[in-house]
């Protein structure tokens, strides 16, 4: 049972994408509850709520990619 090296080396490409937008997102949330009187608040608030939602889909996608890659073999 061998390990898929391509398969790995792209789940963690994923992984690696996501760790930054796990800090960006919840940064940009923060800022837009911070400036609650700007016109701009309800378009920062939602681009933070959509980076902390491809953060999330990206991290699962790079776990499953892992998962396929460890426990699938060469197939």
């Amino acid at each position: 049972m061998g390990t898929n090296k391509k398969l790995l080396a792209k789940g963690i490409k994923y992984l690696s994408g996501t760790l930054p937008l796990l800090f960006i997102g919840p940064i940009v949330i923060n800022s837009s509850f911070k400036n609650e009187e700007s016109p701009l608040y309800p378009y920062v608030l939602t681009i933070g709520i959509i980076i902390c939602a491809i953060a999330i889909y990206l991290g699962f996608k790079g776990i499953n990619i892992i998962m396929k890659s460890l426990f699938d073999g060469n197939k």
